[in-house]
């Protein structure tokens, strides 16, 4: 499933935020290819991505990869 990529409707989710809903978000990550941004204090300081977006990032970070990956 295709990863939100639209920077428009980027979620952004507090640390704090996170933490009470970390079970409901992973699956929103999983199942609906969601990207969340985890934000402290808001600026963004790391993100939860689905699996297989992650794995593209890697691939085409590789020398010799694929960057349409």
């Amino acid at each position: 499933m295709p990863a939100n990529t639209n920077p428009d409707t980027d979620t952004e989710l507090g640390i704090r935020d996170l933490r009470n809903q970390l079970s409901d978000r992973l699956m929103d990550v999983a199942v609906e290819g969601e990207v969340i941004y985890v934000t402290n204090r808001g600026k963004r300081v790391a993100a939860l991505a689905p699996i297989a977006v992650v794995r593209a990032g890697l691939e085409a970070l590789r020398p010799g990869g694929d960057p349409s990956a």
